[in-house]
């Protein structure tokens, strides 16, 4: 069921498959209208044709959310660990004073409001309350929205545990432009992140630049090089990403055809019990392969051409090689499991190719680094001439005159 491709023949698994949108966006850019201009009436409406929603009113209460114990130990060790990583993460305030006289520095600014959208159909996905609440707590953000089309208990006990008191029960593009646009119920936020389907993500690229967004998000996915290794490992790891999604891909990228085969095996076997296998086995079927390649320089570079969500490296010493990826794992007791719930790095991770500019989310996209400047009137004097000169250049002649009126 695994195909095991040699590399020339593997062209459509290391070429980015575009995330196709525009059907979708077409479906969605009329809920977005309706949303700006009837706020939660519209809101209503959709959330009662699309999810079923029956309330009368879209706040969920957390106050009688509860727990188990093991449960509640899970949340105190991931968020203590994702809430470290992510104060590593924060941008610096700092400033220097130059010879010529200028005073030149910066200063770090919280966002005032975050949306986070969370998953919760055929997987509700507390850990993604995590993922994406606590980098905005670390960096200071003071409004964050939660919406969540079926907010599951283990969502809600997430939600009390962080101190949440905004979640609301609404989910789809209507959730987005609720964020957006603000209604009477929701309050308008400055950046909205988080996973969705495609309609979520839809409605994410038609608001960029209207509201923040962390980046449009397409079907997850993995690649995984090793040249030797435990296949029952590897075949779990492939098997883990699978299951999210028919569209995921996990893709092995190997030099050893005795390990592709043994994969391949494994593959096939451990679907035999798994119960997610419906979903994964599709998206093994369809979006994944293990992948001979002629040597380990191949591999990468089919890596970087493919600039993973997920990348998984049995060998450390192939990090400097490495040039686009969402997330980085080394060495065989790394999972990527791991790093979906607890190591800290964040799980919010671009894909479709989008790792070719950007990193996973982090506490940094939700504060503003703001440039501050002091000029001096020794510094002022020194720097006119290229000022001058260079304003005269482009034809704006005030800003010239701006600087040689203060030179007296």
């Amino acid at each position: 069921m695994l195909a095991i491709l040699p590399l020339t023949e593997a062209q459509r698994f290391i070429t980015r498959k575009t995330v196709r949108l525009s059907e979708a966006e077409g479906v969605v850019a009329p809920i977005l209208e309706a949303v700006r201009k009837r706020g939660d009436e519209a809101v209503m409406e959709y959330a009662r044709q699309f999810d079923g929603f029956e309330g009368a009113s879209f706040a969920v209460p957390t106050a009688g959310a509860s727990a188990t114990t093991e449960f509640s130990a899970a949340l105190e060790t991931a968020a203590k660990n994702i809430r470290q990583y992510a104060a590593l993460q924060l941008p610096r305030e700092m400033s220097i004073e130059t010879a010529d006289g200028r005073r030149l520095g910066c200063i770090v600014r919280p966002l005032e409001s975050m949306g986070a959208y969370i998953p919760a159909g055929r997987y509700p996905l507390p850990s993604t309350l995590l993922m994406t609440a606590i980098p905005a707590q670390v960096a200071g953000v003071g409004t964050i929205a939660v919406t969540s089309p079926h907010p599951s208990p283990e969502i809600l006990a997430t939600a009390k545990f962080l101190g949440i008191d905004n979640i609301f029960r609404v989910g789809g593009a209507q959730a987005i432009a609720a964020l957006a646009f603000g209604t009477a119920s929701i309050p308008k936020v400055d950046r909205i992140v988080g996973p969705g389907n495609i309609y979520v993500a839809a409605a994410k690229k038609l608001l960029a630049g209207e509201v923040g967004i962390d980046f449009v998000a397409g079907p997850t996915e993995i690649v995984i090089i090793a040249e030797d290794g435990d296949p029952r490992w590897i075949a779990a790891d492939m098997l883990a990403q699978a299951e999210h999604d028919t569209e995921a891909s996990s893709i092995l990228l190997t030099t050893s055809r005795t390990l592709a085969e043994a994969v391949a095996q494994e593959v096939a076997r451990q679907l035999e019990n798994l119960p997610t296998a419906p979903v994964a086995c599709e998206a093994i079927r369809k979006n994944s392969a293990v992948i001979l390649c002629p040597s380990v320089d191949a591999a990468v570079e089919a890596s970087n051409r493919l600039a993973p969500e997920h990348l998984v490296i049995y060998d450390s010493g192939l990090l400097p090689q490495i040039r686009h990826a969402g997330s980085i794992f080394m060495g065989a007791t790394s999972p990527e499991a791991a790093g979906d719930y607890a190591t800290g790095p964040n799980h919010v991770l671009p894909t479709s190719g989008a790792a070719r500019i950007r990193g996973g989310l982090s506490s940094a996209d939700f504060v503003k680094v703001i440039s501050v400047q002091e000029v001096t009137a020794a510094a002022l004097r020194s720097l006119a001439p290229a000022i001058t000169t260079l304003a005269r250049a482009e034809g704006l002649e005030a800003h010239a005159r701006s600087v040689e009126v203060r030179l007296g």
